[in-house]
């Protein structure tokens, strides 16, 4: 089972792509396919982005519900990251 996270970022973003080199970076460090990913362009998907409350970008929502509303550092993502999948583990029979 994995995690899906989604990181809403806006072209021309520094910050964006520092939080997707970051996220990259962790899910590889992971590994075994254990974080799903991807990059919601707030500008192509507004509606999406406004119905889960990002406001600004770069932000990061994992499992649908956003959880930084800025970027955060590596270790503060990875410690979320690593109780979201312990959490996921602990659900499974």
């Amino acid at each position: 089972m994995s995690i899906k996270v989604e990181v809403f970022a806006s072209p021309g973003c520094g910050k964006c792509g520092q939080a997707k080199e970051v996220l990259r970076k962790l899910a590889e460090d992971i590994g075994g396919g254990q974080v799903e990913w991807r990059e919601v362009n707030v500008l192509e998907e507004l509606d999406y982005a406004v119905n889960l409350g990002v406001l600004s970008t770069p932000a990061i929502a994992i499992d649908g519900e956003l959880t930084f509303t800025g970027l955060p550092s590596q270790r503060k993502l990875r410690g979320e990251l690593d109780r979201r999948l312990a959490a996921h583990r602990a659900l499974r029979p």
